[in-house]
């Protein structure tokens, strides 16, 4: 709203507001800004979640070392979704439909963590929203998400075209042209791209929601993803960047570099009382909005391959749920790690939750640095 109002509307009568013009500019200042709100008010939010008695539920099964965790506020993804989307409304431009897109994601996949939180916590019914219940609302949620951006095709301002790293001719298309000759048909053209989006934000969400299990974890990691994501949405919409790394310039995905710099700021600010030993947990509230926006950014600046390397301990934990999972039915109730998700395996080998902790986000670094490298290595 301040880049309509200060730029669009107030420039031409004096000019020093063209600085709202320049996307790094108003970038830094949502970060700033999302910060701020965080830092701010996340003492109310704490002081009111304790008031309410909305306090973490432990599983039996979980680490003993977490016991003493019971009770902490929980349901705290509300701060970092209201330290995001208020910078990011503020900040972007407001006639920008990707915006729209990415803000409209994160409050869907939100209110679904909002939900299964508050049927667990408040409600007082630990097991909170039944798995397909949550799958269903994730599905539609996804769903949409790709329907709206398959509508943007229709106006050339989106390619379901994918981007695959290391090679720069094959650029495998989501759309089933073909079927434009069967002309009542032609909305069945979009299957694949919308199969492969809810695949995509179904697995960022479950991710991320796997990776919330030690103190300050997964907002630390999703530092650095939004960091990594901040950078690929800028280089997408640069023209000069663009051409110079040999990618598809989409010239409207750049305003989203607004939107992931807010994330940065919003998840700093979080961090600050979610670090060890935390003072609130962000619950399923954070990090579904969290996967829900870090996918549907990916999905639309075309990289989703990439995303296995931006978020790339969310995928490790993910994947060693359904290895041990898998593991126990398949194999007679063999196990394949002591405890899963990841982190609570090397928990279980004795390594003190702070060491984890940071040597997971250290692994997240490294693997986001990576998938910034393959920009170049085409």
């Amino acid at each position: 709203m301040l880049y309509w109002l200060l730029y669009q509307k107030l420039y031409p009568f004096f000019h020093p507001f063209r600085i709202f013009r320049y996307l790094t500019f108003r970038t830094a200042f949502a970060s700033l800004t999302a910060l701020l709100i965080g830092l701010l008010i996340g003492p109310y939010v704490i002081e009111k979640l304790r008031e309410f008695q909305i306090g973490q539920y432990i599983r039996e099964e979980g680490p003993q070392s977490h016991k003493k965790k019971s009770g902490t506020p929980t349901m705290g993804g509300v701060l970092i979704v209201i330290a995001i989307l208020l910078p990011t409304i503020l900040w972007s431009d407001p006639a920008n439909p990707f915006v729209w897109v990415v803000v409209i994601s994160t409050l869907a996949f939100g209110a679904i963590g909002f939900a299964d939180d508050y049927i667990k916590v408040v409600q007082r019914r630990s097991l909170g929203l039944t798995a397909r219940a949550k799958l269903f609302w994730q599905t539609l949620a996804a769903m949409a998400v790709a329907v709206a951006l398959a509508v943007l095709t229709q106006f050339k301002i989106f390619s379901t075209t994918l981007m695959v790293p290391f090679v720069k001719s094959w650029r495998p298309d989501l759309q089933w042209h073909w079927i434009g000759s069967f002309p009542h048909l032609g909305w069945l053209a979009f299957l694949p791209f919308v199969a492969f989006v809810i695949f995509v934000l179904m697995g960022s969400t479950n991710a991320v929601n796997l990776t919330d299990g030690l103190d300050g974890l997964a907002i630390g990691c999703t530092i650095i993803a939004s960091a990594a994501l901040a950078v690929l949405t800028y280089v997408s919409g640069h023209v000069v960047f663009a051409d110079y790394l040999e990618l598809e310039r989409m010239p409207m995905v750049g305003e989203l570099t607004v939107f992931c710099g807010a994330m940065v700021g919003a998840s700093i600010g979080f961090l600050w009382y979610n670090a060890h030993p935390a003072e609130i947990f962000m619950g399923d509230v954070g990090s579904l909005a969290l996967g829900g926006a870090i996918g549907t950014v990916a999905v639309i600046i075309r990289q989703e391959l990439l995303l296995p390397f931006i978020g790339g301990i969310f995928i490790l934990e993910a994947l060693s749920v359904m290895l041990q999972v898998g593991s126990y039915k398949l194999r007679n109730k063999k196990r394949i790690f002591r405890m899963a998700p990841l982190h609570h395996h090397f928990e279980q080998l004795g390594w003190h939750e702070s060491k984890v902790i940071a040597r997971f986000w250290i692994g997240a670094l490294v693997f986001a640095l990576f998938a910034l490298t393959t920009l170049k290595l085409r």
